[in-house]
């Protein structure tokens, strides 16, 4: 705790008999100001509580098919992720000691380096489930979609510092729209990673929206958005025998998942079986039967399913609340960021964690096709722990800035 040395004024002190007195004088009572170094340690408990119950979750789902795979090892999946999760809360820890400011000077290359590993997929990335998404360094795998992430929330804030008043314009936002943009595009086009880009476009989108000192025109740019995309799946959809676009059948799926069970509704049906079999409070704790091979990669994308059908709407709901918790404190740090940078930054991650716990639960349940999407923190994925660590590490570090004058 730090103390303002030219605060610290000596202080009279007052005889009986000048406390007597009748000549009215006033005594002002001096208040020191103190500066309080803050640390948000509400957010690192619910990372270490969110990232715990994952690892519970993970081993619950995972057991079987990780005994299937590795001759009767049932917990390769959770030693795998309990490993990288200890390693990254670690790194998250120290890193959130690096100034902020300090990364954002390494802001650019980062952005460059992401997109260079997004293109780089393309060509030597390993194909798994039928996409080349991963790139492999021996032993260790490697999703560069996740960089590209870090790397927008990281870059679009110092870009929108550096332009300052010249966002109130329209040509600074395109430019900073156009980065965001291009990483989109590359995620897409390299790594067929539709779901990522639109998490980097949402990001993008809404960053600019808080920056920019108008609203009206993003209301109107969302609901012509909004009208063409409808406008458009209707057509695609109407207009497709089925035989096209795998993206089209998934839209065919999601409206109709019972009629086209071989097309990919199996899938999503197992997982509402799963939802509806849970009730309240569930079957209990490693009690699924649609884990048992009934619904295929349970622990990634899916595992939200799961946790219905052995915790019931109750564990989902605890859940939910422990995500919205995070959210209200990176909430809390943006808002009390010493500077417009930190404060995106947070915001960037805000956005990101919002997006990507909306989107996987909505595919769960079926109100959205089906997507790659993860649920923070509780699916199966090295490469998303590491990176979302990362991204606790940023808003930490913004947090150790603010200051409190009590």
């Amino acid at each position: 705790m730090a103390v303002r040395s030219d605060n610290l004024r000596p202080v009279q002190k007052k005889s009986p008999a000048r406390r007597n007195t009748s000549a009215g004088k006033k005594y002002v009572r001096r208040v020191l100001t103190v500066d309080r170094d803050y640390f948000d340690y509400n957010l690192l408990a619910i990372v270490i509580l969110l990232t715990c119950f994952g690892l519970v979750m993970l081993y619950s789902t995972s057991a079987y098919e990780a005994m299937l795979e590795n001759s009767g090892d049932d917990m390769s999946y959770f030693r795998k992720q309990a490993i990288i999760s200890a390693g990254a809360l670690v790194l998250a820890l120290i890193g959130s000691q690096v100034d902020y400011h300090f990364l954002a000077r390494f802001s650019m290359p980062i952005y460059v380096v992401s997109l260079g590993f997004l293109f780089v997929t393309k060509f030597i990335g390993r194909e798994v489930n039928g996409a080349k998404r991963w790139i492999y360094f021996g032993p260790i795998s490697f999703q560069p979609a996740e960089l590209a992430k870090l790397a927008i929330i990281l870059f679009l804030p110092t870009l929108i510092v550096k332009m300052g008043y010249k966002l109130k314009g329209w040509k600074a936002p395109c430019i900073i729209f156009g980065f965001g943009a291009l990483s989109a595009v590359f995620t897409y086009f390299f790594t067929e990673n539709l779901s990522t880009a639109v998490i980097i476009m949402g990001i993008t989108v809404i960053l600019i929206f808080i920056a920019h000192p108008e609203t009206k025109p993003f209301v109107i740019i969302g609901v012509a958005a909004t009208a063409v995309i409808g406008l458009l799946v209707w057509f695609l959809v109407s207009s497709a025998d089925g035989s096209g676009s795998f993206r089209i059948r998934r839209i065919q799926v999601w409206l109709d998942p019972e009629s086209h069970a071989s097309l990919g509704g199996y899938q999503v049906m197992q997982a509402l079986y799963a939802i509806g079999s849970g009730g309240f409070f569930g079957k209990g704790l490693g009690n699924s039967t649609q884990k048992l091979g009934a619904l295929p990669e349970a622990q990634n994308d899916m595992i939200f399913s799961i946790i219905c059908e052995e915790l019931g709407v109750f564990g989902a709901a605890l859940v939910i609340m422990m995500f919205i918790f995070m959210l209200y404190r990176l909430f809390f740090i943006a808002q009390n960021a010493p500077d417009l940078l930190g404060s995106l930054i947070a915001s960037g991650i805000f956005v990101h964690i919002a997006l990507q716990v909306v989107l996987n639960i909505a595919v769960v349940t079926n109100l959205i096709p089906t997507t790659g999407i993860t649920l923070p923190f509780v699916s199966y994925g090295g490469t998303s722990i590491l990176f979302l660590m990362a991204e606790m590490a940023l808003a930490l570090g913004v947090s150790r800035q603010i200051r409190f004058n009590p």
